[in-house]
């Protein structure tokens, strides 16, 4: 993307040598908007991240995999400031729009030996590296990088405008709905004002980011960034202008977090389940957030077993009120589930069917008010088990 450059090399950080040292670098100063975690437990470039982002600027981000640079102390926050003034300095740069993030181990120092050492190399590699390395630097028990982009047109005065907006993540374990949950940057060529774009940005995450769960963990280091450096055409500032950058974010931000449901830890199928007829939307988000939680459903869904009591009984756990004798419920168009009534096995043997397929569609209906909300999350496979039981040795 115009103004931008990106590279990703190996540090040492992570034991199999792989890649694991991220830069991002706007060829000028980016208007930029950034979320992070809402665990109370936060890691070390948090902290020094939501300084940085009060001014609303940046011009580069370093992420390290391998170490989460969390629970390390006033130590810590030392190593994280000195990460941004190596960049800052590699770059010629102010260290004021440097951000830095880390993604791996809890509670081990970051090597910062290491990682002095290769910054230079780094910068340098910005040349000849793409997005595609960074992608792939920033991962950790992740199977496959995570890219999208889209763009988009705005018409001015009869002449037509573009824009891209280009995003990457990482995820796979650790997933649970609560800001974003997992490393996620987003670059765009349009104009657009840090405070318009931190909005943008907190209403494509609500119904994406905020809106996803693997296993139910909000990490200590999630972190949502997006920077705009104006290098394109395209200038965000209307409501017409506003409405389409916003529906392109939108759809770059739910890509982005499918593809993390899709990489879960162990993961082999996604569903989406949608709640409706709640009597609020507040009720449809948690009732859909219990079923999309759950351990038995999320083990029904491995075993290919449209096991119906599973969802119905965690959305009447779930604290919103319900009635057993008025809720349906479909596995794709399939009714298993009328007025509280099972359908017959002929019926069953219809949606077993439609659980062998890889992604599948779920709604309840608690026939209750207008309410409506949804998830989309991952089964529970053998695999996850053994992924984080391994994943620090």
């Amino acid at each position: 993307m115009k103004g931008f450059k990106f590279a990703g090399i190996c540090a040492g950080i992570k034991k199999n040598r792989s890649m694991d040292l991220g830069l991002i670098y706007s060829e000028k100063p980016a208007c930029a908007a950034a979320l992070f975690t809402q665990n109370q437990v936060v890691a070390a470039p948090v902290i020094l991240g939501r300084k940085t982002m009060e001014k609303g600027m940046l011009q580069a981000i370093l992420v390290n995999s391998g170490n989460a640079n969390c629970f390390t102390g006033a130590q810590g926050i030392a190593h994280a400031e000195q990460c941004v003034e190596l960049v800052a300095k590699a770059l010629k740069i102010d260290p004021e729009h440097v951000l830095v993030s880390s993604t791996g181990v809890i509670g081990a120092p970051l090597p910062m030996d290491k990682i002095e050492a290769k910054i230079p190399e780094a910068v340098r590699s910005l040349d000849s590296c793409t997005i595609v390395d960074f992608a792939g630097a920033i991962l950790t028990t992740d199977t496959c990088t995570k890219m999208v982009s889209r763009n988009g047109k705005i018409n001015t005065s009869g002449d037509e405008k573009s824009f891209t907006i280009m995003g990457v993540a990482k995820g796979s374990g650790m997933i649970r709905p609560d800001m974003a949950t997992m490393l996620s940057y987003i670059f765009t060529d349009a104009d657009i004002s840090s405070s318009l774009l931190k909005q943008a940005l907190t209403h494509a995450a609500s119904r994406s980011f905020n809106r996803i769960t693997v296993d139910g963990d909000t990490s200590t280091n999630d972190t949502l960034v997006c920077m705009a450096n104006g290098a394109g055409q395209a200038v965000i500032d209307n409501d017409e202008s506003f409405g389409v950058f916003q529906a392109a974010l939108d759809e770059v931000c739910y890509e982005l977090a499918k593809k993390i449901v899709k990489d879960g830890e162990g993961a082999t199928k996604v569903a989406g389940i949608t709640v409706k007829g709640a009597l609020t939307s507040k009720d449809a988000f948690k009732a859909a957030e219990a079923i999309a939680h759950s351990p038995l459903v999320k083990t029904a869904l491995y075993g290919q077993d449209p096991n119906w009591g599973r969802i119905t009984a965690a959305a009447g756990r779930s604290g919103v009120t319900v009635d057993q004798d008025k809720m349906d419920l479909y596995f794709d168009d399939v009714l298993l589930v009328q007025n509280g009534q099972w359908q017959g096995e002929d019926v069953e043997k219809k949606a077993a069917d439609i659980m062998k397929q890889n992604e599948i569609s779920i709604v309840l209906d608690l026939n209750l008010g207008d309410g409506q909300d949804q998830f989309l999350f991952c089964d529970f496979s053998e695999n996850y088990v053994k992924i984080n039981a391994d994943y620090r040795s």
